[in-house]
């Protein structure tokens, strides 16, 4: 596969995403006559639901990363190449603000607005690094023993975490940065930004390194798609 298609389908990938998480959030608002509660699981269902579908749609093409967290995970990992880092960064931001401007045009909102949603503190924090940490653990666990059913595992975490981490698991900086242009449901105050990103990039490298340490890289023999089973851990386990 060309770079140019992989650049392609991760900013493309990323703003359909953020157009799913967004425009759902702003329409789950709408309907939901103020009831938060099922303004949020209207969100969460779309989230996971169109997350699925997108690594479905790009997985095979550029890995659909959607998250810098993943791409710098994948790069310590040595699956994909140090040189393929700031351009894999530079699309998934573009395109997740290109997904917001998308998602806000769709509902006649501004294309961009400063987003005025509090969210900061320890407990947010620790939700942020908690459900990076999950996700990263999810990718590595699933890719290097079940691959084909990755896409169904990352967003069933998502759908999850969405409820079980008081931040409700953006788990992504590009999405964080993104989702500060814009003051709705999904939005987070560009103030409170920073502290969302250190704490994935903390997680992500907590969960980098228990992970691989966990499941050993499948080895060179491993079936189509890295495929393992636990018996070829085996001599890996006795020797490390």
């Amino acid at each position: 596969m060309t770079f140019a298609r992989r650049l392609v389908a991760e900013g493309v990938g990323t703003a359909l995403l953020l157009a799913v998480v967004v425009g759902s959030g702003i329409m789950a608002e709408r309907l939901a006559g103020g009831n938060v509660a099922v303004a949020l699981l209207a969100n969460t269902i779309a989230t996971g639901a169109g997350l699925v579908a997108l690594i479905l749609m790009f997985g095979t093409i550029s890995g659909a990363h959607f998250n810098p967290v993943v791409t710098l995970s994948e790069a310590w990992q040595k699956n994909i190449s140090t040189t393929d880092i700031l351009p894999y960064l530079a699309v998934q931001v573009g395109g997740a603000f290109a997904g917001v401007a998308t998602a806000h045009a769709m509902f006649g909102e501004q294309l961009f607005f400063a987003s005025e949603h509090v969210r900061t503190g320890g407990s947010q924090w620790l939700s942020e690094f908690v459900a990076t940490f999950g996700l990263i653990g999810v990718i590595i666990g699933c890719s290097r023993s079940r691959p084909s059913i990755t896409p169904f595992a990352v967003a069933s975490y998502i759908t999850a975490a969405y409820w079980f981490t008081a931040s409700t698991s953006f788990a992504n900086p590009a999405v964080t940065l993104a989702r500060a242009a814009s003051d709705t449901f999904a939005g987070i105050r560009p103030v409170d930004a920073p502290g969302f990103i250190l704490a994935q990039l903390a997680g992500a490298v907590a969960a980098t390194l228990l992970f691989t340490w966990l499941y050993p890289a499948p080895p060179a023999n491993a079936t189509v798609g890295g495929t393992v089973a636990p018996s070829d851990f085996a001599d890996q386990r006795t020797t490390n």
